[in-house]
Order: C-alpha cells, then structure tokens, then sequence
C-alpha cells in the first residue's frame, strides 16, 4: 500500500511532467494502434480471403525447367539444340487416367471438369464462317496446294495449315490445322466455363452427356446464319487429317457468344481460333467419333489433333495447397507443377494492400522507436529532479526496491492513462486514415496501369481467342448429368473480375477488416506498452541502486 499511495500522490503532484508522458503514449498508442489494424487487415485478407470461394487448379509441364535442364547439360555453344529441347518434353504429356489418379489422391477436391478440343475440316455442305474461301483445312495437300495458288492469301493460310502450326504461336494451345474447333465437354461446370467465355442459347437447349446424347452439338449463332442452320438440322465435319472421313451431328441449340472482342479477321487468321467456328459437345460424343484424346496436357498439350484441359475445384484455397502437397505424394514428378490463376489473381489484387502494410511495418517501427527514447529522456530528468527525495527516503530507512517500485508504479500508472487515451484516438481514427491510405495506394497502382495501357496503346487486355478457359470454376464434378446447364457460361477471366475488382475485390472489403481493433489488435497493443513502460522503469530502477542517501543530503545542504 506504501507503494501505491505514494505512487498516485506523486502522479498528482506533477501534473505537467505527468501530462507530458501521457502525451506521449497516447501518440504512440494511436499510431501502433492504426499499424496493427492496417497489419491485421493484409493477415486477414491473404489468409482468409479465399478461405470462403472456390478455387481452381491445373497441373501442367514445366516446359522453363526442362530446357533449361537440357541447356545446362548442352555444350553451351550458343546455338539452341532444337531437337534436344523437342525431346525433353516429347512424351510427358499426361493422360485423362493420370489426371483422374492425382484427384483421387485428393482428400479435398470437391470436383472437376475437363474439355477435349479437336480441330475439324469442312465439307462441301457445312462451312466456316469466313470472309474467304482460302482457308481450308489441311487435310489434303493436294487441296492446300491449289488454295496457296489461287491467291497469296492462300499462301499464307497453307503455311499455317500444312506446317501444321501450334495454335499458341496465334493465341491458343492445340494443332490447328483445321476449319473447326469441336470442343467435347465433361459436364455442366465445364460448359460454364467454355473455352471462349460467356454465352446465351438463342435456340434449342445444350446436349446432354448421356449415351442416347451421342452427335448431339451446339453451334453458334454466326455459324447458324451463315450455313443457314436451325434447331434440328444435321451437318457433316470432316477429319482435319484425313478429308474421306467425316462424322455426323445434329444441331439441338444455337447459341450467342456474349464476347463481342472475341472475334477473328485478316485474311491469314485461322477459322479453326475464330469462336464462331466452335462447335460444342460432350465427350461421350468426343469419344464415339474416335477423336478422344488418350494423351493431352492442360493448357498447350496435344496428342495428334485432341487437345486435353483438365482442371480441378476445391472450396478454398487451404484445399488447393493441400491437393498440391498431396500429389506430389501420389507420385507427380517435379516435371510438372500445380497452379491456380484465381489465386494468383487474388495474391495479385492485395499488392496495394501489401505496400500499406510495409508502409504500417515501418511507420510502427519508426514511432516505437522514437517514443521509446523520449520516455526514457523524459524519466531520467524525473528522476535526477527528484534526487533529493530518493535520499530522504532512503535515509529513513525506506528499502531502496521500495522506492524503485514507486518510480515504476508511477510510469505504468501514467503509462495506462495514455494508452487507454491513445487507443480511443486510434480506434476512431484508423477507419478513415487507413482507408485514405489505401485508396492512395489503389489510386497509384491504377495510375501506374493506365500509364502503361496509354503507352501501348492499349484500352484493354483482350483475350486471345484460342486461350482454354479451363481456369474458372463454379464447382462441380466431371461426371455428366443429364440435366441441362446454365444457358450462360462463365468464363474464367470473367469470373476472376468478379471476384477481384468492384465490391467483392479484397481491396473494398479490406475496409472492414482495418476498422476492427480487436482483442489481438488490443493484446498486441498492451504488450508493447508494458515494453515499453518496463524499459524506461529500467532506468529509475538503476539510477535508484546507485544513489547512496547520506551523499545525497550532504550534497543538498
């Protein structure tokens, strides 16, 4: 009780060194009390933002550390070993059982859906929508021969025909050597996330996956008018390979692409990438033409003409590190890799929100310091001014722990005034400081990209045509139903602006986070305090121990 009384007469006693110390702390209480809630926020947002949305994932060939493997092995000569890179990847591809093994392996996938993409030839009855007559298939030389000779628009189209060009060089991943891309689909989730994104049925009703479904297909609305087909009609594709052969379908729906961007023009663009010449299907149907692809890779794989996109769901992102960690258990090679485009759209969208965090790292630091120094500054004169009465303490027999524990009551006394006072101020501040703050930061990094769109000319980035779409997810399994799916598709890009820009990007619902100051915020908060309260206790503890009393009054009087 001696303590604390004298502890609490002194405090009133010097109101203005008092008040001065509770400045202080108030001021690095409400700036530590603003950092830890900007801190708090970006810890939320990375570990919980998608702990709530579902994620999707491929496994593809990591084509980098293959050649750059077989570089590191090669005579270093300077001239690329062509055949030698080509080997490297030749035969890695992964088949549909490879893909369904490592999702067995799963214990946290909750779906998946995969497309098979063949490219197609015209026949005479059934033809693509194109401005020319010039691009047709490479199914015959013969045929490719007279084309490049009837114009030099025919030229450029046989290059890219005969020399069977890979369509990622024009914006895809699979041979394109045909007039058509007929694209069989695993299940409704795999149709609402078609290849060429968002559409509409403007007629008809979408196929089933079924075996009585076999040859049923949809066509666009483009290639409708421009063959002059409806609901119910039945066209002829030919093999891309071998024009002798052909396959028979029915039209049961027509469908509008709801892109306008995506669309294909010049006289050497291939028909196969324009999305009006994508015929869609099932499987199944994929599978009793003969044009299934047993081999394939997500993404740019291809096996003959049949182009294989696997993807996987699961309904957070915990699940999608899980899945990788155990598939590399199953046996996946470290020739491959696991990634998600909605997590790295995600990781992307928080880079403002990471730069505030950095900046709230230093701020705090900054304040911490500072204001730890000034305490100690300002305890060290408390307790050379009150020299006098250490010593008459002392001499009257009072302990000199008894009086050091009065000098540190009496900073923690003061201390908790002004951080009770400081985080008041932080807590009221912090919503529109860090909220001003990040808005900074937002505003700097779409300043930053529309500088660089202005400098290239650019309004927007537009999607290239062939790109798989099988990086978007709504969930699902690949087993087919029955049932028709959504009439609108989903395509990937599409849904990651959904789920990372306007009211739904983590940037806007960072606010909330960064108005909370809770318990941790509050626990965090104390502890530094109680630091810092201690350290400069220290020094009234140590200069307390080395005053001896009697030289103290001698020197007063």
């Amino acid at each position: 009780m001696f303590v604390l009384s004298h502890a609490w007469r002194s405090v009133i006693r010097n109101k203005g060194r008092n008040v001065l110390i509770i400045i202080v702390v108030a001021v690095i209480a409400a700036s530590v009390t603003i950092g830890l809630s900007i801190r708090q926020a970006a810890d939320a947002a990375r570990s919980s933002g998608l702990s709530h949305t579902s994620v999707t994932a491929q496994i593809s060939l990591d084509r980098s550390k293959l050649f750059n493997a077989m570089r590191s092995s090669g005579n270093n000569t300077g001239t690329p070993d062509f055949k030698s890179l080509r080997a490297s990847i030749a035969g890695k591809e992964l088949t549909l059982a490879d893909y369904e093994k490592y999702g067995k392996a799963s214990s946290t996938l909750t779906g998946a859906y995969y497309t098979q993409t063949a490219a197609v030839a015209k026949t005479t009855n059934f033809q693509p929508v194109s401005s020319t007559d010039t691009s047709s298939s490479s199914s015959s030389s013969s045929s490719s021969d007279s084309s490049s000779s009837s114009s030099p628009q025919g030229e450029a189209r046989n290059s890219t025909s005969t020399g069977r060009m890979q369509e990622g060089e024009m914006g895809g991943g699979m041979r394109d050597n045909g007039d058509f891309k007929l694209i069989g689909f695993s299940s409704d989730t795999a149709v609402k996330n078609a290849p060429n994104g968002t559409f509409t049925m403007s007629a008809g009703k979408v196929f089933g996956y079924a075996a009585a479904d076999t040859g049923k297909v949809i066509v666009s609305k483009s290639l409708a008018d421009f063959d002059n087909l409806s609901v119910g009609s039945t066209i002829s594709v030919a093999n891309a390979s071998d024009s002798s052969t052909t396959y028979p379908l029915t039209v049961v729906g027509i469908y509008q692409n709801g892109d306008a961007s995506l669309s294909g023009s010049g006289p050497s663009f291939s028909t196969a990438a324009d999305p009006a010449n994508a015929i869609y299907t099932s499987v199944a149907t994929m599978n009793a033409l003969g044009l299934s692809s047993s081999n394939g890779s997500t993404n740019s794989g291809t096996t003959g003409d049949t182009q294989l996109s696997y993807s996987y769901v699961f309904a957070n992102k915990a699940g999608y590190e899980t899945f990788v960690k155990q598939a590399k258990q199953a046996g996946l090679s470290s020739d491959y890799t696991v990634s998600s485009a909605d997590v790295e759209a995600y990781d992307s969208s928080l880079i403002p929100l990471n730069n505030l965090s950095t900046f709230a790292l230093t701020l705090l630091l900054i304040v911490l310091g500072v204001g730890a120094l000034v305490l100690v500054v300002l305890n060290v004169f408390n307790i050379r001014e009150r020299k006098y009465e250490v010593g008459v303490l002392t001499a009257i027999g009072v302990n000199k722990i008894t009086v050091a524990a009065q000098f540190v009551v009496e900073l923690f006394i003061v201390t908790l005034i002004g951080l009770a006072i400081g985080t008041g101020i932080g807590a009221a501040t912090s919503v529109p400081i860090s909220n001003q703050l990040l808005a900074n930061q937002v505003a700097a990094q779409t300043s930053e990209r529309s500088s660089q769109e202005q400098q290239f000319g650019r309004g927007f980035q537009q999607r290239d045509p062939g790109q798989s779409g099988a990086t978007g997810s709504n969930g699902g399994t690949a087993s087919g139903g029955g049932s028709a799916p959504s009439t609108t598709g989903n395509r990937s890009t599409g849904r990651r602006g959904a789920l990372f820009s306007g009211a739904n990007s983590p940037l806007t619902r960072t606010t909330s986070y960064i108005a909370t100051v809770n318990l941790t915020v509050l626990g965090e908060l104390i502890l530094i305090a109680i630091g810092l309260a201690a350290l400069s206790s220290l020094v009234a503890v140590i200069f307390v121990m080395r005053y001896e009393p009697l030289q103290i009054l001698a020197d007063r009087s």
